[in-house]
């Protein structure tokens, strides 16, 4: 194992659990109802009882398509 790798934060971000609101949607719907991690900035699902679902920490879109829309939105929205 690499020292990084001994010392690196886990994958799981800590905002799990969090209080939060879903994200104000673009004219396509995006972000899909999901909210903003304010610990790594992530669009995540919401529980049913209103906080963040367990998620990685965000380290880049899956998808070109979803990091134009990323970014359409906190062009619109900021944060």
């Amino acid at each position: 194992m690499l020292w990084n790798d001994l010392q690196a934060d886990p994958p799981e971000c800590r905002g799990a659990g969090t209080p939060a609101e879903a994200a104000p949607m673009l004219e396509n719907g995006f972000p899909d109802g999901r909210a903003v991690c304010p610990v790594c900035w992530a669009f995540v699902p919401l529980e049913d009882d209103g906080t963040l679902s367990p998620h990685d920490t965000w380290r880049g879109d899956p998808t070109r398509a979803e990091a134009d829309q990323r970014r359409v939105w906190f062009n619109a929205y900021g944060w």
